[in-house]
């Protein structure tokens, strides 16, 4: 079957009803938590709790500068900011935020940055990270960041060209449902970015 002019406004439409199926699937706690009404919006957080939105699951965004690794926070230090809560593992980590809360926030909301490079918001462990020049990174799994390492400076250039241009004040669930349908021209696979990271390894001596 051909797919001609006539048939392309039924396309959109079906898409768009796919996409808001999607968002209503994923349930409205999931949507509200990860679309603040702030400068944040969207964000790689989930509710727990009295806390609405909680950045990263619960992760010590100071740790990975402080002590380079990964470290879950505790609920009862936290601080909010922009209307995401951020919880610490103790409260000098908390006291480093308030003085400067955008020194150790994640890139690109907390989501993989990864997938902010073909401008989907999704995913994000906040045990798969990376700190690049002063600024953290989190990835959707360690097949995601090797993907991105390939070529850091080209992966990061398009990551910050889409969250600029399309992705930083969008619906998480909208951005990700659009992406989803209408890939940019430059969107692989998992198993084509799986290859390709394979292929990279076998040519190291």
């Amino acid at each position: 079957m051909t797919l001609g002019l006539p048939a392309l406004p039924r396309l959109l439409r079906a898409a768009l009803i796919a996409i808001t199926c999607v968002a209503a699937l994923s349930g409205c706690g999931a949507m509200l938590a990860q679309n603040p009404s702030s400068a944040l919006k969207p964000v790689n957080a989930v509710k727990d709790g009295d806390d609405a939105r909680v950045m990263l699951q619960g992760a010590d965004v100071v740790a990975y500068f402080t002590q380079g690794r990964y470290q879950p926070g505790q609920a009862s230090i936290r601080s909010v900011y922009e209307g995401v809560t951020f919880r610490f593992a103790s409260a000098e980590h908390k006291a480093l935020f308030d003085a400067q809360p955008t020194k150790y926030l994640p890139q690109f909301g907390g989501y993989c940055a990864n997938g902010i490079a073909y401008a989907i918001p999704w995913g994000g462990d906040a045990d798969t990270w990376r700190v690049i020049d002063g600024k953290l990174y989190i990835f959707g799994g360690r097949g995601s960041q090797e993907a991105f390492e390939l070529d850091i400076p080209g992966n990061l250039a398009l990551a910050n060209r889409y969250w600029a241009e399309e992705v930083a004040g969008s619906n998480s669930f909208w951005q990700r449902g659009k992406r989803l349908v209408w890939r940019v021209p430059h969107y692989k696979s998992g198993d084509e970015l799986a290859a390709m990271v394979a292929k990279a390894r076998a040519a190291k001596p």
